[in-house]
This record gives structure tokens, C-alpha cells and sequence, in this order.
């Protein structure tokens, strides 16, 4: 999975599938080094990662209205 971040230094675009461990090998590197030197980011990731886990908490019958 390639997002390409244009001029944004950051790896915002990124997070979700980093989260998801879908990125490939130069990607995680490359998000991960980001994340260990940019405060912004990290703090991001951390919303991504908690989201991402409550959302594995769900049951399709919770989804149901």
C-alpha cells in the first residue's frame, strides 16, 4: 500500500495502515523512524492504535440498530 504524502513531511496519511500492519517493509521503516523523532505524529498514532482496538471489540450485533 503506497500513499504518496506530497509535501507533508509527516506520515498522517499513513497511520491507519501502519496500525493494520498493511504497509510493506520500506513504508513501516520509513513511519515508524517518523514517529520516533516527531511528537505531532506519535500522539496520532496513539489515537489510531486505541481506535483501532476498540474497534475490535465491537460484535457485529453491536453494529445493529
Amino acid at each position: 500500500m503506497s500513499v504518496d504524502p506530497g509535501d507533508d513531511p509527516h506520515v498522517r496519511l499513513l497511520l491507519g495502515a501502519y496500525v493494520l500492519d498493511a504497509l510493506d517493509a520500506e513504508e513501516t521503516c520509513t513511519v515508524a523512524r517518523h514517529l520516533r523523532g516527531c511528537d505531532a505524529c506519535a500522539r496520532i498514532y496513539v489515537e489510531v492504535a486505541e481506535a483501532s482496538a476498540l474497534l475490535a471489540l465491537l460484535r457485529a450485533e453491536d453494529l445493529r440498530e
